[in-house]
């Protein structure tokens, strides 16, 4: 699988390189007139390049930064012959896909060697120097008698070496490209290995204070000298390890503290808990109290309010019965008025039958004194006095009775006014107490009233007490989780070394 991943991504650097060929032969405009130019030349370039490398290899064996790369003979014999191979290319003005991976491979090889472009520009200077020279000797026109005529004109000749300057130009600009490319994948590689390098010490440096804390042990410091760069980094591990370190302890103290807190909550709460299902029973104790009452002053408000109806209906009566007295008195009144004149009437009476007695009297005295003639008249005489004695005498009697009746009717006009005064003072009193029951009627109406707004009041204590006796059970079921969880993070940071 590597080795087709490998090939696929060398044909694909291959395309590349002859697409970028192709571009940069239209920029230098090295056109099919062009290299149809050089190949007039091919025959001078192939019989002087020989010569012309060694122009060069010699000038490479005097220079110390270049004679390195050719310790030996041999080496320079292979590289020679390397090249003059490769310039067949050139000199057949044949640049083409496999021109363009020898000059990748040129590039390659330089790059890994380390044979700076400029020994490499400066070697193409020498090689073209003797090739220009060479080609200008053959076929600048000669003269003399015996001169030969040139096998090109010199127009020709000047696009030949033209031409060739471009050539030699792409040549360099392929091979110093693709040694610049691979100079900086060798530098870019190199630094990577340094990173990795460094970046390996940094981690492994890094990777024992990390496992410390992986192991919760937060004691430890980093003190290992490290690049300028991970510094910093290693100054604020320090800083974040010190300030879990610092912070842990205060959770740890912290966690302490709410344990103890937790615990007196939950003790309140059970306390509270307590107290509350007693003020529960008190409350619901109080609400039937107070329905109690509440049905009580109903009831009496109702009764009250009956007895108010009865007071009301007797003082009706009484003021009807006290109506009756007073005409009763009335009536006793025109009794005695009526006796006076009774008894006027028998004094009358009394008095003509005194006044009778006497002129009977007289009428005797007189008869006596006629004799025989009167005696009729003092039958007569005698009969009206014995009329007039009874009559006196009734009348005494009438008087009599009159008198005790005047009597007994003053002491019962005396008795009705008492009567009277008596039912007057009862219906007043009866008023009074219709007033008083009627106040207490509506006294009781609103104290019933007042009885329910308590019961519904107590009602709403006795469900907020229920409630709160539920909410009590939450905080004190909340607050014994909090502490147990307080003492499993206590647990957990217990694992901590801190110091």
């Amino acid at each position: 699988m590597n080795s087709i991943s490998t090939e696929i991504r060398h044909s694909q650097n291959r395309a590349q390189d002859f697409a970028d060929l192709e571009y940069r032969r239209k920029f230098m405009k090295l056109t099919d007139k062009d290299c149809a130019s050089i190949r007039l030349i091919k025959d001078i370039i192939d019989r002087e390049l020989p010569i012309a490398l060694d122009s060069f290899y010699e000038q490479v064996r005097k220079t110390p930064e270049t004679s390195s790369f050719f310790p030996t003979e041999s080496k320079i014999g292979h590289a020679k012959h390397a090249q003059q191979d490769h310039w067949k290319n050139i000199s057949s003005a044949n640049f083409d896909q496999k021109y363009a991976e020898k000059v990748h491979i040129i590039g390659s090889v330089h790059a890994r060697i380390g044979l700076e472009p400029r020994w490499y520009i400066g070697g193409y200077a020498i090689v073209l120097d003797h090739l220009i020279r060479s080609i200008i000797s053959d076929l600048a026109p000669k003269t003399g008698l015996f001169a030969k005529k040139p096998a090109i004109s010199a127009e020709q000749m000047g696009d030949a070496i033209a031409s060739l300057t471009k050539a030699v130009m792409l040549e360099m600009d392929l091979t110093i490209s693709v040694y610049l490319e691979e100079a900086e994948k060798a530098r870019q590689k190199s630094r990577d290995e340094v990173i990795h390098k460094e970046q390996t010490f940094v981690a492994d440096s890094f990777g024992v204070i990390l496992s410390e804390v992986a192991e919760r042990n937060l004691s430890q410091k980093m003190d290992k000298e490290l690049p300028a760069a991970y510094i910093p980094l290693r100054d604020n591990l320090n800083g974040a390890i010190e300030s879990l370190r610092e912070t842990l302890g205060i959770v740890n103290d912290t966690t302490e503290t709410i344990d103890i807190t937790a615990g007196e909550i939950n003790s309140a709460a059970q306390d509270l808990a307590h107290r509350t299902e007693q003020q529960a029973v008190s409350v619901e104790k109080t609400a039937a109290a107070v329905e109690e009452i509440t049905a009580t002053v109903t009831s009496t408000a109702s009764r009250v309010s009956e007895a108010n109806t009865f007071v009301n209906n007797c003082q009706n009566i009484t003021e009807q019965f006290g109506v009756m007295i007073n005409r009763a008195t009335s009536a006793m009144s025109e009794i005695e008025r009526s006796s006076e004149a009774i008894s006027k009437i028998t004094n009358v009476m009394s008095n003509i039958a005194i006044q009778t007695n006497l002129l009977a009297l007289n009428t005797g005295v007189e008869a006596a004194r006629a004799g025989e003639a009167g005696s009729g008249f003092r039958v007569l005489a005698q009969e009206i006095r014995d009329l007039a004695n009874r009559a006196g005498n009734a009348s005494k009697e009438v008087k009599e009775l009159v008198e005790t009746s005047r009597g007994q009717v003053l002491s019962g006009v005396s008795i009705m006014e008492e009567a009277g005064h008596a039912i007057s003072t009862i219906i007043s009193s009866v008023a009074d107490i219709g007033d008083h029951l009627k106040a207490i009627a509506e006294a009781a109406s609103e104290q019933a009233t007042a009885l329910q707004e308590v019961n519904n009041a107590v009602s709403t204590i006795d469900q907020g007490t229920r409630q709160n006796a539920a909410m009590v059970e939450q905080t004190s079921a909340a607050s014994s989780g909090m502490a147990q969880q307080a003492r499993q993070l206590k647990g957990l940071l217990n694992e901590f070394t801190l110091s």
